[in-house]
């Protein structure tokens, strides 16, 4: 209103200039971050620079951080995120994909707190409810028979298990997964992966890679029949005849929030099973509601697996993995030991059956589908303001902008590189993903808000506008 009466007193009479020029005036300053209700305690810890002299001396070499002067994150609640020094970040990658019901939940928190108070671990050769709740609770979310679980500590872990199943349960060695895809980091699961970036030089043992089917950069466009064509030909030239199984992510996470060509795992999981394997789904990053429109990432392709793996989501934090499979699959385990120290650890399942609860009770994957299409609608409308947005695509709360530098997707990764520093500044955190590292992923906790959404696309485009 201050505004409006000195461009009057001005001499400028028409409203239309008036509204042009608050536009203008608007469009100049940085967009700022929604109002929260919530004070960050004073940290008195070790600052940003000791933490990260300290990280380089006694934690490994492999590891990496994100930014040029790396954020020491210390505290977090719901959506955002608090450094050092109390500023406040919307997290839009949501501790890679794990955070759903939102950072320090209470409901988790709480659950977590009173199981711990009460009795923080025992293993499964003793009995306790909350195994066997949360057990229950995960069951009655999963279609057909898929009702045996199995408790892990993580990802990796779920899809090394569903892996040895696969072969136990089959007889065959042979795995199929996809080329751009990431199942892992284990000695095992690193044979599945298929990105160069995430691979050491070791025996992958009879693993095979088929065309992945990306309907931006694929081969076959979003032409599901001619990849699983080549699916076919690959098992009756590549290997016996008879593989053990077949793993995919619906929408590959660390590939770059890559949705899979509709109609592809219905086809390729009939080829799979005339070929005597099973179907794996990797849901570590898609499952729970998170696409929106399917509680599960598979259902939106219309098929049910034989083996599902989950994990990152379903703890909210928590160090927590499962898989889930049918009775049948699951007998051929008996006939050794299999025993995991921590799965079913009484305070991840507390928890863990809390974020179950949580996402029901607030409805989180009506509201990621409600959210997302707000967000997926604007980011196309940025798409035609900047050429450099080459792709945007994905459900709900996962979704994938991928940058390219001309008309031939020759990816943008230096641009990619400088905007990322440029929305951190402005106070937003996404992911990077692909293979080249130009594919912001923008996977935020399950509590995102319209005004989340519109904040994160008008500081892309300030950002962009501004390279």
């Amino acid at each position: 209103m201050f505004l409006r009466r000195n461009l009057w007193r001005s001499g400028l009479r028409s409203e239309v200039q008036l509204r042009e020029l608050l536009r203008r005036g608007l469009s100049s300053a940085s967009p700022s971050l929604p109002p929260f209700d919530h004070q960050p305690r004073p940290y008195k810890g070790m600052l940003a620079d000791e933490v990260l002299e300290k990280r380089k001396k006694f934690l490994g070499p492999s590891l990496f951080y994100y930014y040029q002067k790396p954020l020491n994150i210390v505290e977090g609640k719901m959506q955002y995120l608090y450094d050092e020094t109390g500023k406040r970040y919307l997290d839009a990658f949501a501790g890679i994909v794990t955070v759903s019901c939102g950072h320090c939940h209470p409901d988790v928190v709480n659950a977590v707190v009173e199981q711990s108070q009460l009795l923080q671990h025992t293993t499964t050769i003793y009995l306790h409810h909350v195994i066997v709740e949360f057990a229950e609770a995960l069951a009655s979310k999963m279609p057909g028979n898929l009702k045996v679980v199995y408790f892990v500590n993580s990802g990796t872990e779920a899809n090394e298990l569903a892996m040895l199943m696969a072969r136990m349960y089959t007889g065959n060695l042979g795995m199929i997964a996809l080329r751009n895809a990431y199942h892992g980091g284990s000695a095992g699961t690193i044979g599945l992966t298929a990105l160069h970036t995430w691979k050491y030089p070791i025996p992958q043992g009879e693993i095979h890679h088929v065309m992945n089917p990306d309907p931006y950069r694929g081969a076959f466009g979003s032409d599901a029949a001619r990849y699983a064509k080549e699916v076919e030909d690959h098992i009756n030239y590549g290997t016996s005849g008879n593989v053990a199984g077949f793993i995919a992510e619906t929408f590959q996470g660390v590939g770059g929030a890559v949705e899979l060509a509709p109609g592809y795992l219905k086809l390729v999981y009939d080829i799979v099973r005339k070929s005597g394997g099973v179907c794996i789904a990797d849901e570590v990053q898609s499952g729970f509601g998170r696409t929106g429109s399917h509680y599960w990432g598979f259902e939106t392709q219309g098929v049910i697996p034989d083996i599902v793996t989950m994990a990152k989501g379903i703890g909210n934090g928590l160090p927590l993995g499962a898989v889930v499979t049918t009775p049948e699959i699951a007998s051929v385990m008996s006939k050794r030991i299999q025993f995991n120290t921590f799965g079913g650890n009484p305070v991840c399942s507390a928890g863990g059956l809390a974020v179950l609860k949580v996402l029901d009770k607030e409805k989180r994957q009506a509201h990621c589908a409600d959210v997302g299409f707000q967000l997926i609608d604007r980011l196309r409308t940025l798409q035609q303001k900047h050429d450099i947005i080459g792709d945007v695509r994905g459900r709900g709360l996962m979704l994938g902008v991928e940058l390219v530098s001309d008309k031939d997707k020759t990816p943008a990764k230096a641009e990619a590189a400088v905007l990322f520093e440029k929305l951190k500044d402005l106070g937003v955190l996404v992911g990077k993903g692909g293979l080249h590292g130009n594919v912001f992923r923008i996977k935020p906790p399950m509590c995102f808000t319209k005004q989340d959404a519109d904040f994160l696309v008008d500081a892309l485009d300030y950002a962009i506008s501004r390279l």
